[in-house]
């Protein structure tokens, strides 16, 4: 089974060694020259990683290579790449796929969730079903080969098991979630919280505001996304809870250390000005908020980060602000 990651980015060489790994034969397509000779000639992606790359894992900067024979596509690029890539995908297509989604976000202009972007922008003769691999994990760990546990999330429960079978291994476990608007809910908003999680840790604050920060949070998480057709359930698991912690807790997050960044300086104006990577957490706030604000969901938190994302707001005052709301029972 010939799987073509689209991708060469860190997520994307890292799974490509997971099925690398597994005797499963992959091919990376990428766009960045560097990258492309670098995995092919020296077996790594110094670009990313101070870790060598199973020489089973080939790359081509040909699409229509990587596709070729492909069976399964899994798309490790950003999300606002997703609908192009996919238009490029029908034309060059002439079977049907699996498709894996591994991004967390929304649709920057439709606020639709990824696995509605794809299913509207392949057309169903090229695709078999829409999985998305998702859940708390760090290319940079899994590179190295640590345990990791993520879910695979799909409403084909065929699909879900084949993209199981095919991850794991003694060191990436999967499991199946058939909760597809509560995952890709959970994983999307959680990198709003990890923003807030990283501004706490900028502006000195310690332990005690993190953990309050995580379960706040989860809280606000679980009630945005139930409104949004999510179970409850969801959120105590891999894709609510487990992805909070680990995004919220590490350095290795880009969205927390962008809030890191935003929280030492004060402010959020040099960062946005200065920032070259993909911080999901961004964009996804603006949406949230926005569709917060239309469904009159509380999201204190949400609208905390947005302000000092948007409007220019201190992290210091966002954090007062949030300190002295009304009191109420925890549980509202």
């Amino acid at each position: 089974m010939k799987t073509a990651v689209l991708g060469t980015g860190s997520w994307g060489t890292a799974l490509a060694q997971v099925l690398a790994d597994n005797g499963t034969e992959v091919i990376c397509y990428g766009i960045d020259e560097h990258q492309v000779n670098d995995i092919n000639e020296n077996h790594a992606n110094s670009t990313f990683f101070n870790a060598p790359v199973n020489p089973a894992v080939h790359a081509t900067m040909d699409l229509s290579e990587a596709l070729k024979g492909s069976d399964i596509v899994l798309l490790g690029v950003p999300s606002t790449i997703i609908p192009s890539l996919l238009n490029q995908m029908a034309e060059l297509l002439d079977h049907p796929v699996i498709v894996i989604n591994v991004a967390k976000g929304f649709h920057p202009t439709t606020h639709e969730r990824l696995s509605v972007v794809i299913e509207h922008s392949l057309p169903e003769a090229y695709r078999t079903a829409v999985v998305s691999l998702i859940g708390p994990s760090h290319a940079e760990e899994v590179i190295i080969r640590k345990l990791t546990v993520v879910n695979a999330v799909s409403d084909n429960e065929e699909a879900a098991r084949i993209v199981q079978e095919l991850f794991s291994n003694d060191y990436f476990r999967v499991y199946t979630n058939h909760d597809v608007a509560g995952a890709e809910v959970g994983v999307a908003v959680k990198n709003i919280m990890a923003i807030a999680a990283g501004a706490l840790e900028g502006i000195g604050q310690g332990d005690n505001a993190r953990a309050a920060l995580i379960t706040r949070g989860l809280a606000e998480l679980t009630r945005f996304g139930t409104a949004l057709g999510g179970k409850k359930e969801t959120y105590l698991g891999l894709d609510g809870v487990g992805d909070l912690i680990v995004t919220c807790t590490s350095r290795h997050s880009r969205n927390f250390m962008a809030g890191f960044e935003i929280g030492k300086a004060g402010s959020a104006e040099e960062f946005l000005r200065t920032n070259t990577r993909t911080v999901e957490g961004i964009s996804a706030c603006r949406i949230v908020h926005e569709e917060a604000q239309k469904r009159g969901i509380s999201m204190p938190i949400t609208d905390e980060v947005y302000a000092v994302l948007f409007e220019g707001k201190s992290p210091q005052k966002a954090i007062i602000d949030l300190m002295r709301r009304d009191l109420k029972q925890e549980g509202n």
